[in-house]
């Protein structure tokens, strides 16, 4: 059994392919998952799973080189924001919501949460652990 705190196998496994500069999307709900961009999705009901708790998961395993979220996440939902801040994520990159959107059209997967907070959303950038 794995000793990280990450169970989901599909997760695992696309962290586990990325190579440098590779993106996954954690989205809320509501985000669309772009066309032949795999999807994982986790949504049971509205909030759960929620995305902080994913994020955190994916962190457990994932080196992360810069991040990127919605310009609008910080004056729509600003709890979530401070509390992503919090986890000191190298290179932030702030990007309108629609350019967000198109970003993910590049990922390696998208994770879909059952977060419903307004732009709960955030692209990972694979880094190198040498």
């Amino acid at each position: 059994m794995k000793k990280t705190p990450l169970l989901n196998a599909a997760i695992s496994q696309v962290i586990a392919s990325m190579g440098h500069g590779d993106t996954i999307v954690i989205g809320d709900a509501g985000l669309p998952a772009p066309p032949g961009v795999p999807v994982i999705d986790l949504a049971v009901t509205r909030g759960l799973p929620d995305f902080m708790s994913v994020l955190k998961a994916v962190l457990t395993e994932l080196e992360v080189e810069y991040h990127v979220v919605a310009a609008e996440l910080v004056g729509r939902s600003s709890g979530l924001a401070g509390q992503i801040e919090s986890l000191g994520l190298p290179a932030r990159q702030l990007l309108p919501h629609e350019e967000f959107k198109q970003r993910t059209r590049n990922a390696r997967a998208f994770i879909r949460t059952g977060e419903c907070s307004p732009y709960a959303n955030i692209i990972l950038a694979s880094g190198v652990v040498f």
